[in-house]
């Protein structure tokens, strides 16, 4: 069947994760200058959000704070979300675990280039991956992880790929396009027909 994804020469894919630099890696390698990533917006909030903590000295401070924040971000100044971390960073002889605006500091200082909201927002793509983390539940984890079933590694791409077919309603047409491709009687899988079978 033909690509209906259509992906080619002239297009661009939209990544968005936590960060973490195999992903980054992976879409690096797969789409080269066709691919772009962005971190998920929800999981740099939530360093912000522990961040905030000891950057404002009330629960409304703290909010006005995040708000702020987020504004910047998603109109692309992330330099001033940067800026406004910076004077309440701890000092190093705090332990990471103890020190939330240093680590949100060099969380996002590392990753200004993947910070892109803004123009994510104005070309209508997502900032966040929730759709993408629930459609893996939906998708890929009913079908892996289901009560008795097993299956082998090297299968599961495929298993995962008709899944998607029959959910985006193209199961049917996949079968019959496969059939149209596939000479008669190559079905090694397909029992013999038993000589008692009724005509």
């Amino acid at each position: 069947m033909p690509d209906e994804g259509g992906f080619g020469a002239d297009s661009r894919v939209h990544a968005v994760g936590d960060g973490a630099p195999w992903i980054v890696g992976q879409i690096e390698e797969r789409f080269g200058e066709q691919g772009s990533y962005l971190i998920d917006f929800y999981h740099v909030c939530e360093y912000l959000s522990a961040a905030a903590k000891t950057t404002a000295p009330d629960a409304v401070a703290v909010k006005v704070w995040m708000e702020a924040q987020k504004d910047a971000l998603k109109t692309g100044r992330a330099n001033s979300v940067l800026s406004a971390l910076l004077p309440h960073c701890e000092s190093l002889d705090v332990s990471d675990e103890q020190a939330p605006v240093r680590a949100c500091h060099r969380y996002l200082s590392a990753r200004e280039s993947q910070l892109n909201y803004r123009e994510a927002i104005a070309e209508g793509l997502p900032i966040g991956s929730g759709e993408i983390e629930s459609a893996h539940r939906y998708v890929a984890q009913k079908r892996l992880k289901l009560p008795g079933a097993w299956w082998l590694v090297e299968h599961a791409e495929y298993m995962l790929a008709l899944r998607i077919n029959r959910l985006n309603g193209d199961w049917e047409a996949y079968w019959a396009a496969l059939a149209a491709n596939s000479p008669a009687n190559d079905n090694l899988n397909r029992p013999e027909t038993s000589p008692k079978v009724a005509a």
